[in-house]
């Protein structure tokens, strides 16, 4: 999705105005590059590139007008080779969704007359539960103790996981936090979290976090530096010592620390401690439409994924058989 034209004035004048020609140039850009523009997650507009020049490869569309070409039998025809190579049904809603996205876009900016993504059959959803785990009260107590408190990066990782699992906080969304960051509002301090979409909300700091965040601060000694990484990486390279720790290393911190628990579940990763947050504080009786917020999802079908009350293991049937 690439254009000749840019979206930005790049020579203004002396007084910040658009030249005439730059006026036209922006005025020139097609609908479909002024759609990609406008995603600005990057890890969003990262995806749904791949997917529309997936299509585009497919379609053989080579200049973004040529969007203005397709047919519903273009979108079927994309929809069977995509089972062809039988991908699952989530990728496959996922390449249909920036699709449509697209085309929606360009209906409101009357550049075509519908969408032809609009009544083609997506998979359907395989499990209203969700393939991400959740691990129990007893795993997740055992992984707050297991890092070492009396070395720096212990306390680094016990802040961390402190983090991830009092406030379902999302890998990226940990790793850009600042230490001013941590806000008291109304008497209650509070971590700014920087979601999705360049939104901002704004979560409760949990006193168990709090005092593993406290005592890191501490023993680091750049509690005091507002606009400083609040976990930084530890490593022997000293350019990067004041950077954060990075979303891989996040991951890699993790599984070292599963595997010394023995946590062997498949598909466990720094989400399964979002949804066992998510998990744990409905469990525990929170409003299903404040953990949407806590978890700064758009859609409470989103937060339903984790709602497992009625799938709890020891409400199982199974231990109530009694010979």
């Amino acid at each position: 999705m690439t254009s000749k034209l840019s979206l930005t004035a790049s020579e203004p004048t002396p007084s910040g105005s658009l030249t005439p020609v730059q006026f036209q140039q922006l005025a020139e850009v097609p609908p479909a590059v002024a759609w990609f523009a406008n995603i600005d997650n990057p890890r969003t507009r990262r995806a749904y590139e791949s997917d529309l020049r997936e299509f585009m490869t497919f379609t053989g569309i080579k200049d973004p007008a040529q969007f203005r070409s397709v047919s519903r039998g273009h979108v079927l025809a994309w929809r069977r080779e995509l089972e062809r190579r039988a991908l699952s049904g989530a990728t496959i809603r996922r390449k249909l969704a920036a699709l449509s996205s697209l085309f929606n876009y360009l209906c409101d900016s009357n550049a075509v007359v519908d969408n032809p993504v609009e009544g083609v059959k997506r998979p359907r959803m395989e499990s209203t539960e969700g393939k991400t785990p959740a691990i129990g009260d007893r795993q997740a107590r055992a992984l707050l103790d297991v890092a070492d408190a009396s070395t720096l990066r212990g306390k680094r990782d016990r802040a961390i996981l402190a983090t991830l699992l009092y406030h379902g906080l999302r890998r990226a969304e940990l790793c850009v936090l600042r230490v001013g960051d941590i806000q008291e509002r109304r008497g209650v301090k509070h971590l700014q979290v920087h979601g999705k979409g360049c939104k901002i909300r704004y979560v409760p700091l949990h006193p168990g976090a709090a005092g593993a965040i406290a005592a890191y601060l501490e023993f680091a000694g750049h509690g005091g530096d507002v606009s400083s990484a609040l976990f930084r990486s530890i490593s022997n390279n000293t350019r990067s010592r004041t950077a954060s720790i990075t979303p891989d290393g996040v991951y890699k911190m993790l599984a070292s620390y599963a595997k010394a628990l023995q946590i062997g579940i498949a598909g466990f990763g720094p989400h399964a401690l979002r949804a066992t947050a998510a998990t744990n504080a409905l469990d525990n009786g929170a409003d299903i439409a404040k953990v949407q917020e806590w978890l700064g999802h758009v859609n409470i079908a989103t937060t339903r994924v984790y709602d497992r009350r009625l799938s709890r293991p020891e409400d199982s049937p199974t231990f109530k058989v009694a010979y």
